[in-house]
């Protein structure tokens, strides 16, 4: 049992349908609804069950008017069963899920035509689906349900035709023919829909795999972000808690408080943490390799090609090592000369924050702390506030750069050929 909605609305006020299958017989049925209230879920509900009987159990997903009070006391008034499926896993409930898509698209069509009449063609469009032969079962759901074949338009067609009255049957007769017909399309249907589902099952197992996961392992679960229930990213990771079949699992939440929840094995992913190790080469220790120093002033290797003689590399790695502080890594930073930045008065430039993402935030603290670490830049509790930009170089490294244009746009630019000349 599913709904489906909200279409447009219908000159008697409907928007939606609920919609179930009997899985036996794949007998389908719709009913429209002005709301998906609990209670109006429950008289359409009863409605069908006043047709063709009560059911021992009924699968919904975990929707509120699915989950309400009112559906578990009929539940319980009717002696049904209720049988949830995991979240975010459709796929358990396929079966009527399919038949939305189906009505879905027969309803739109009709929408197009005529939208404030659809829901008088929803019996119309039942019927149709009714006295088609399921490639599952092989008969059709009017016949599995009902014994006998539906009398629909190419029954009219074909009696045109023939003109010619059907034969009569006793009462006692027509029963025992219907009773010895119903066991026989029953074994039938069963034997067809046996020989379908091992051809489906061999479909989806060429690409399957199967995993198991233990009580306290870590996993990933794909869930919706909260800006879109269309948009699904992995969250987590969380602790499996238990099994609760053979391909469901119960989760417990950390964002959530440690509330559990069951999840499809389909949405979930091992969590396996990544452990950093340090390659380390031991060297025996020799005096005459001279004093030990910081890797920060170790001098960077000029290239020196073949071309060079081995007395003008020498040379090269002499005067290297002379202007060691040139040559360094590090980026140095003169104290010859200051610049200041004014600006207009009473103006504070502050850009808002956001958020980056997370593949980022490990670059960007990484990139800090280096900077930190070699002192240029230092740590800022002012007003002002520019957004950080990074650039992707050739090699694959990132270029941290920081967007000074708005501090630009408030700057007074006052350079005069004067001092540059006499500065110079």
């Amino acid at each position: 049992m599913d709904l489906i909605g909200p279409f447009h609305r219908s000159a008697r006020g409907y928007r939606f349908v609920l919609v179930l299958v009997d899985y036996a017989t794949r007998y389908p049925e719709a009913v429209p609804l002005r709301t998906i209230s609990a209670k109006s879920v429950a008289q359409a509900l009863f409605q069908v069950i006043s047709r063709v009987g009560i059911p021992k159990e009924i699968l919904t997903d975990q929707g509120t008017s699915f989950m309400s009070r009112t559906l578990r006391e009929l539940y319980e008034l009717l002696g049904i069963k209720s049988i949830r499926t995991s979240v975010y896993h459709p796929q358990t409930d396929g079966l009527v899920e399919r038949l939305n898509k189906t009505l879905k698209s027969m309803i739109r069509k009709f929408i197009n035509e005529d939208e404030r009449n659809w829901d008088h063609w929803l019996d119309p469009l039942l019927f149709a689906v009714q006295e088609v032969p399921q490639a599952s079962t092989g008969f059709s759901p009017f016949e599995l349900l009902f014994g006998r074949r539906p009398r629909g338009v190419l029954d009219l067609i074909k009696e045109s035709w023939e003109d010619g009255p059907s034969p009569a049957k006793k009462e006692i007769q027509y029963v025992l023919d219907l009773r010895a017909k119903l066991h026989t399309l029953g074994r039938l249907s069963r034997e067809n829909l046996l020989q379908a589902q091992q051809r489906q099952q061999r479909l989806y197992d060429r690409g399957a795999r199967l995993r198991q996961f233990s009580p306290g392992d870590k996993v990933l679960v794909l869930l919706p972000t909260s800006s879109s229930k269309l948009l699904a990213k992995w969250q987590g990771p969380f602790v499996v808690t238990r099994r609760v079949g053979d391909v469901d699992y119960e989760v417990a939440r950390s964002d959530r408080g440690g509330a559990t929840q069951i999840y499809h094995l389909n949405l979930l992913k091992l969590w396996r943490e990544v452990e950093t190790a340090s390659l380390v080469s031991l060297v025996k220790e020799r005096d005459e390799l001279g004093p030990e120093v910081p890797n920060s002033i170790i001098p960077t290797s000029l290239p020196c090609d073949d071309h060079l003689t081995q007395a003008q590399r020498a040379d090269v790695v002499a005067l290297q090592q002379r202007f060691a502080d040139v040559f360094s890594p590090l980026p140095g930073r003169t104290s010859l000369i200051e610049h200041h930045f004014v600006t207009q008065p009473g103006v504070t430039v502050r850009s808002r924050p956001y958020r980056l993402p997370e593949h980022k935030q490990k670059i960007v603290q990484r990139e800090l702390a280096e900077m930190l670490k070699m002192g240029v830049i230092e740590e800022s509790h002012s007003a002002w506030c520019s957004p950080i930009v990074l650039v992707a170089k050739k090699d694959g490294s990132i270029r941290f750069c920081v967007d000074y244009r708005r501090v630009n746009e408030v700057s007074r630019f006052a350079a005069y050929l004067d001092d540059v000349i006499i500065h110079s």
